[in-house]
């Protein structure tokens, strides 16, 4: 008797899925931001022998080198810079998908994720075209800046907006948060001074700690892959008083555009509002009892 694919693959393509695939990308991936083996090693918690075996597999599968090595210093290969965008978001949707964090509704991505304190995350990917549904003339003058500046941050069209963003730029450390807006949502909702003291914190140390990052991880990475924009609703629970931690039910639009600094590096901006209009799938409405009235970023 014939076995059945459910798979969806044929049995030539299944059989070249290794079964260590996730150890694979993640060896490569960490190997890559150090380009130091031994460094790479350590942060694995793995062994030499392990990492470059993990390497040579897909060096194998995609017949082409990822590094260049030359008395022990490693180089990314024009295919190693190529395949590191796809490694990067298949790990971050991989960390979501395997705690069953993931769906898609209506083609577009929904994430979430609860936690036994209290603590939630919810984020619905939407259609471009919400954009210009008027909710939030910050948002939307946002992305017209974004398009006039050709996503130059220093170009003369962007500054308008700029004190209503937040600026991340990518690390060996993972995204780290670099310039926050003086009249910026997370200003108004924290104070100056609060807000402030975001700036070079990994995204981790956020609250919500890893797996926070991690659903914040795979948007930034698509953004950075395609160089373009993307808008998601979002509703979780942030502390504002950071002394008694108490959580706060919120609900709040983001823009992210994949932006350029001078030395052509990329600068990935964030144009957050809040709002009481959100329709993510499955969300009972009742998530937002309680939402504060007074973050609202005036412009």
């Amino acid at each position: 008797m014939n076995s059945v694919d459910n798979t969806g693959l044929g049995e030539t393509e299944a059989e070249r899925i290794p079964p260590l695939l996730y150890e694979m990308v993640r060896s490569f991936i960490v190997l890559a931001d150090t380009l130091n083996l031994s460094q790479a090693v350590r942060l694995l918690g793995s062994t030499r022998q392990t990492v470059r075996r993990h390497i040579a597999q897909i060096e194998d599968y995609l017949d082409a080198p990822l590094f260049d090595v030359d008395e022990r210093r490693y180089r990314l290969t024009q295919r190693g810079e190529e395949a590191l965008p796809e490694a990067r978001e298949f790990l971050a949707r991989g960390k979501v998908w395997i705690g069953g964090n993931t769906r898609s509704s209506g083609g577009l991505l929904r994430l979430s994720h609860e936690t036994p304190n209290g603590w939630n995350f919810y984020q619905q990917q939407r259609p471009l075209t919400q954009i210009w549904d008027g909710e939030s003339p910050m948002i939307k003058e946002a992305f017209v800046a974004w398009v006039s500046s050709e996503g130059r941050l220093e170009h003369e069209n962007f500054q308008k907006i700029r004190p209503y963003v937040l600026v991340y730029r990518d690390s060996p450390s993972g995204w780290i948060c670099i310039e926050v807006g003086q009249e910026s949502f997370y200003t108004n909702w924290w104070g100056w001074e609060n807000a402030r003291s975001s700036i070079g914190r990994p995204l981790a140390n956020f609250p919500g700690g890893t797996e926070f990052e991690a659903m914040l991880d795979f948007p930034f990475r698509e953004v950075q892959a395609n160089g373009g924009v993307r808008l998601d609703e979002i509703v979780t629970q942030i502390p504002r008083d950071t002394a008694s931690g108490e959580l706060i039910p919120l609900a709040y639009k983001r823009l992210l555009m994949a932006s350029r600094f001078p030395d052509g590096s990329l600068a990935l901006i964030s144009a957050v509002d809040r709002s009481r209009h959100v329709t993510i799938s499955g969300l009972d409405q009742a998530a937002m009892s309680g939402m504060p009235d007074d973050a609202i970023v005036r412009f």
